[in-house]
């Protein structure tokens, strides 16, 4: 079984692929880790700083082959990053998204507008970050896009609109598999 968590950042991908570990006892592959792997290791032109768009288009082309082999070998994996595109059951012929389970992190723009400092505070909770220029407005349209983009490709959610911790644990207490 293969799970991709996707979503903007600062939703809690990476604490919720934490938190399937632990329940499912998968391994997970941040696909930032592979950014910057790729970037550090000076194999590729690409920036930290690079557009989304751009790190999209050459990170999941990577990240889909992986996910292949995966499903190819009966392997399991969570794979969680902004870079997994909207539209990735194209990538796979039906048989692969069989095993394929996908979900989208998004915050509702209420939920912005009330935990923004929570949402700061909570940046560091799995990874160690740099402190963020992240602001409010931006947040919330990337976050209404993300959720416009679920609605046209038939994209799984999960849309944190009050209490993150349990819109977290809601989604916990599903058996995803």
């Amino acid at each position: 079984m293969v799970i991709l968590i996707a979503g903007d950042t600062h939703t809690g991908k990476t604490l919720l692929a934490q938190k399937l570990l632990e329940k499912y006892k998968f391994p997970y592959l941040s696909i930032d880790h592979l950014k910057m792997g790729l970037i550090r290791s000076g194999l590729c032109q690409l920036q930290a700083e690079s557009d989304d768009n751009e790190l999209t288009a050459y990170l999941w082309p990577i990240v889909r082959e992986i996910i292949k082999t995966c499903v190819e070998n009966s392997q399991n994996i969570i794979v969680e990053g902004c870079y997994i595109p909207f539209n990735w059951k194209a990538d796979f012929p039906s048989e692969y998204t069989k095993a394929i389970r996908h979900i989208c992190l998004i915050f509702d723009s209420d939920y912005v507008n009330k935990h923004f400092e929570d949402i700061l505070r909570h940046e560091n909770a799995i990874e160690k970050r740099r402190p963020s220029n992240l602001n409010p407005s931006e947040l919330r349209e990337s976050n209404e896009h993300n959720l416009r983009q679920c609605l046209s490709h038939g994209c799984r959610y999960l849309l944190i609109d009050d209490n993150y911790a349990a819109s977290i644990e809601r989604f916990l207490s599903e058996d995803i598999l």
